[in-house]
């Protein structure tokens, strides 16, 4: 599973690994002890400067705690808690969530993101009635669904995607229902045939970065191999929305940015976000440029022209964010 995360103040200290049900994994330096290409640590003060448009919008307490109450309540995670979103505040103040199921700790490690790292739990067999009650509660049009990678289940947890899906109509019937979903590595086909009990709406699933930096940012992944369930998705269920994401300033360059984006296009998705990689902590992979916001303009200019039907892009832009309303202006242009 791969997600884009904010910047903290760095310490060297390792994070603490407790996620906010209380599962314990690794985070931060402990997570990425072993991964093969190895990071140097940032020195203090030596991270790229974060440019004045870089700012995510003020916190918003009491409706935080209200979100974050009912996930507690239904026993669920977010991926806007685990990993760190800077639009947290935002998106929670809209009674908007992306929930993250099938536990808070992640087979892999990817050095991008700070969800943590262990040993997974048996799948809750509950869990799929908790979100749907947990989704009515929070008067959701749209929902956003994600989880960790689980590489220790056969099907990767797609068939638990198909029970939340099954339970949150059933619970909220017309409901929006979007997908963001682990690569599947050697099981896309036994995934899919999963999926096929109840497809969502959307299916998501990030490419994250162009190819050349996928053994440094992406570990246990294959650039190729993404869009290759990007492709047989759509091709299993033609109604899907097909959508994907990238994050930029890893050490990219604009020509394999655009090629990423043409790759995309070939393999039929239809839907792309582009947002600016923040570094969790001097030990994730540092920031090697920052990019303007008329950058991000000239880049959704460039996907739309390729025949994206919407692409959102932005420093702040995020895999989920405004996914009502992108779903939405995607569906407008059929």
């Amino acid at each position: 599973m791969s997600v884009a995360v904010s910047e903290v103040v760095a310490s060297d200290i390792a994070l603490p690994g407790d996620t906010a049900l209380g599962q314990h994994g690794l985070r931060s330096r402990e997570k990425l002890a072993r991964i093969p290409v190895k990071i140097v640590p940032a020195p203090a003060g030596g991270a790229l400067p974060k440019p004045p448009w870089l700012r995510a919008r003020p916190l918003m307490s009491t409706t935080i705690e209200e979100v974050a109450k009912v996930l507690r309540e239904h026993r669920l995670h977010s991926v806007c808690e685990e990993a760190m979103c800077p639009n947290i505040g935002e998106c929670f103040a809209q009674r908007t969530a992306t929930f993250m199921i099938m536990g808070g700790l992640c087979t892999r490690r990817c050095p991008f993101c700070d969800v943590a790292h262990g040993r997974p739990e048996p799948l809750d067999a509950d869990e799929p009635e908790h979100l749907a009650a947990a989704v009515a509660a929070l008067g959701l049009r749209h929902v956003v669904i994600t989880s960790v990678d689980r590489d220790d289940l056969r099907d990767g947890g797609a068939a638990h995607f198909a029970q939340c899906i099954e339970q949150v109509r059933k619970r909220v019937p017309g409901i929006g229902v979007e997908i963001l979903t682990p690569d599947f590595r050697g099981r896309i086909e036994r995934a899919l045939d999963a999926l096929s009990a109840a497809w969502p709406d959307v299916f998501n699933h990030n490419i994250e970065t162009v190819p050349s930096l996928y053994r440094a940012a992406r570990p246990g992944a294959d650039y190729r191999g993404s869009l290759d369930l990007l492709a047989r998705a759509k091709q299993a269920h033609s109604a899907l929305v097909t959508k994907s994401g990238l994050m930029v300033g890893l050490g990219e360059t604009d020509e394999e940015l655009r090629a990423t984006l043409g790759d995309l296009r070939e393999h039929g998705v239809e839907v792309l976000t582009i947002g600016q990689y923040l570094a969790s902590s001097r030990y994730h992979l540092p920031v090697r440029r920052y990019l303007h916001p008329d950058e991000f303009a000239a880049l959704r200019e460039a996907g739309l022209a390729m025949g994206f039907r919407e692409v959102v892009a932005g420093p702040l832009v995020r895999s989920s964010y405004h996914a009502a309303q992108t779903a939405e202006a995607a569906r407008a242009e059929v």
